[in-house]
């Protein structure tokens, strides 16, 4: 919340012009400059990046290997551009677990997409529209930059206008939205790893240390009694993506007097996979910054936030 976006928006506006007239395999070259000029000015991001990956490796990452994750990272970017721009077609997706999800929305509830910063969510989109239902992202965007401008741009979104499928965080419809959106039988997808713009915190295991991950997420799910899975979008070579479906919770049950302390277990259990597949793709999870320090909010004076730290895993309901 307190980083924005970094980039020069003329800088943008010139790569992506020269990423669409002259084709990936030339924009993957302006990879090398671009992601060492941001190794070399960004020392807190090169600093998280590499305490991270010491977690995720079990043992002291190298400088190469922080490398490897700020390239991977703006390969990442890279592939956003082209499936924004709807010129997918050079693009491999394999997909599994779709029927997970089919079986849910033949039940016609709606049903909740639980993600990470890991890999790509842009490839869910472009998953999306060929959805027999709406897919919304529910997303925070308080500190979006000229890159995310840019590239919305690509959509041919007027200057200002919010992208038809995003309900915007923290702003006062949002709520209500995202419930006319599963009371529709629609889908919502929600990366749930960061703790931005929400105050219910659940403090979990990660990667070897406790970390606070947002309740929302679980909350939500638990008061719309929505199913919820889990999904991925691994980038597993040049332009191909695997895509993972998981089933999360066919209904989460919280007692009323006690919603953060029971959502705790679900938090955890959210976190276990999301290690899981940190372990399995280490170079794919991109929050570059101090994870397992205290969020900003517990350093500003005039706000708090509610925690809880997660118990015993509960079962399911319903």
């Amino acid at each position: 919340m307190r980083q924005g976006e970094r980039g020069s928006a003329v800088l943008l506006r010139l790569a992506l012009f020269l990423c669409l007239h002259l084709g990936w395999s030339f924009a993957r070259l302006l990879l090398l400059p671009i992601t060492g000029w941001f190794l070399l000015t960004s020392q807190p991001a090169r600093a998280a990046s590499r305490g991270y990956l010491c977690r995720a490796l079990g043992r002291p990452a190298t400088a190469w290997e922080v490398c490897r994750h700020f390239h991977q990272f703006s390969h990442a970017i890279l592939d956003r551009v082209f499936l924004l721009a709807d010129r997918a077609e050079r693009f491999e997706i394999e997909i599994t677990g779709l029927d997970h999800l089919r079986a849910m929305l033949a039940a016609e509830r709606g049903c909740l997409l639980l993600g990470a910063h890991l890999g790509s969510f842009e490839v869910l989109r472009a998953i999306a529209r060929q959805a027999p239902v709406p897919v919304k992202a529910l997303m925070f965007r308080d500190n979006m930059g000229a890159l995310t401008r840019t590239l919305e741009r690509l959509e041919g979104l007027p200057r200002g206008a919010l992208p038809s499928h995003i309900i915007e965080m923290g702003t006062p419809a949002a709520m209500l939205r995202a419930q006319e959106c599963l009371a529709r039988g629609e889908i919502l997808g929600i990366l749930a790893d960061r703790l931005a713009g929400t105050r219910h915190v659940v403090e979990v295991e990660f990667l070897g240390a406790r970390a606070g991950f947002p309740a929302g997420p679980v909350l939500l799910a638990a008061a719309l009694g929505v199913p919820s899975l889990l999904f991925y979008a691994i980038r597993t070579g040049p332009r191909r993506y695997a895509v993972r479906f998981e089933p999360f919770a066919e209904r989460i049950v919280l007692r009323r007097a006690q919603r953060l302390a029971d959502a705790g277990p679900w938090v955890a259990r959210y976190a276990a996979r999301l290690e899981t597949m940190c372990r399995a793709h280490p170079f794919d999870w991109f929050n570059f910054y101090p994870f397992w320090e205290p969020a900003a909010d517990e350093q500003t004076p005039g706000l708090s936030r509610d925690r809880a730290a997660a118990g015993a895993p509960p079962n399911a309901g319903g």
